[in-house]
């Protein structure tokens, strides 16, 4: 088995803490796709053999799409590789497109688990991060989802965000186990160099959260996410009713994967890749047939080592037997 992940890199405007791939060049989103679209039958062989069972389509803004053109994706996707039926297939959406018309297109494209990107419920700390919807519509877009008849339902949160309180940090905790999602992502604030954040931060203008109110808002995450009927299964997602996220598992337990478009990654095995991260030059080098990716092949040791780390971010840890089999230590 394995995954395919997918970067859409376009944004209509930029968070100030992000630091994924993104422009705001939605001009060239039609080339984009033609490019994707040629990327998806060039590396049609990436992953021989295997089933594909979890899709993955990120960015950037996925939600920017209009149906035909996720259409078009599924279509090359299908032409090229062995999707299971059964596949998970997440699509990241920002609350404000998710309008009961956008579910119903999702919907319709096959799309099977959402992955919403709240980030917080407090209308200071939204504007704050330059994020385009109101905590309303992020409370308004869960329960839509849930009506639309997705029950794969997953949110994205923040902590560690300047001036946020733990009691502010409670509360949307508990905005979050109120509204008909099984799944949460919640991720401690990073100040990643070349993003707004990280420039205001090293200006003066902002001021890291102290390291016990940081650690008071990670426990308070999951002592509420266990009362909340959630399960801690990595170190920075919680799922109830066993609703793990299956593609990002496949991740830190070591399942090959193809990532598509500029900047995605992927793994076979036995290297790794990476795209550029710049969308002219990714479209320029697709049309002409090529190499777009930096490619790292992989020791056994590093094999070894990746395989120790990422398990150990999850619930299930490293298997001695496993370690045995796969590397004869």
């Amino acid at each position: 088995m394995a995954g395919i992940y997918i970067h859409i890199p376009f944004c209509r405007q930029k968070c100030y803490y992000c630091d994924f791939y993104k422009t705001d060049k939605l001009n060239y989103l039609s080339e984009f796709l033609t490019a994707l679209k040629k990327e998806i039958s060039q590396q049609n062989n990436y992953l021989p053999g295997e089933f594909i069972d979890t899709i993955y389509i990120g960015g950037g803004t996925p939600s920017l799409l209009k149906e035909p053109e996720i259409t078009s994706i599924f279509s090359s996707l299908n032409k090229y590789f062995k999707i299971l039926p059964q596949a998970e297939i997440t699509f990241e959406a920002n609350p404000d497109d998710l309008d009961p018309a956008c579910l119903a297109m999702l919907k319709r494209s096959g799309i099977n688990r959402l992955s919403i990107g709240i980030q917080s419920f407090q209308e200071k700390h939204l504007k704050m991060m330059n994020r385009r919807h109101t905590a309303q519509q992020a409370v308004d877009s869960v329960i839509n989802a849930k009506n639309s008849g997705f029950n794969n339902i997953s949110v994205d949160l923040i902590y560690g965000i300047p001036g946020l309180t733990t009691d502010q940090w409670k509360d949307n905790l508990q905005k979050t186990f109120e509204l008909p999602a099984d799944h949460l992502s919640a991720y401690h604030l990073t100040y990643h160099e070349g993003t707004i954040f990280y420039n205001l931060l090293k200006r003066g203008k902002l001021h890291e959260l102290s390291e016990n109110d940081s650690f008071d808002q990670f426990t308070t995450l999951i002592n509420k996410a266990g009362l909340a009927g959630f399960e801690q299964y990595e170190i920075s997602n919680f799922a109830k009713n066993g609703m793990y996220s299956k593609h990002n598992t496949a991740y830190w337990t070591g399942k090959p994967y193809l990532g598509l478009g500029p900047s995605a990654h992927s793994f076979n095995g036995s290297s790794r890749k990476w795209n550029m991260s710049d969308l002219e030059k990714y479209i320029k080098l697709i049309n002409e047939d090529e190499i777009t990716f930096e490619e790292e092949h992989l020791t056994l040791n590093d094999k070894y080592n990746e395989f120790i780390l990422t398990n150990l971010r999850t619930k299930w840890g490293v298997s001695l037997l496993t370690i045995s089999e796969k590397f004869g230590k």
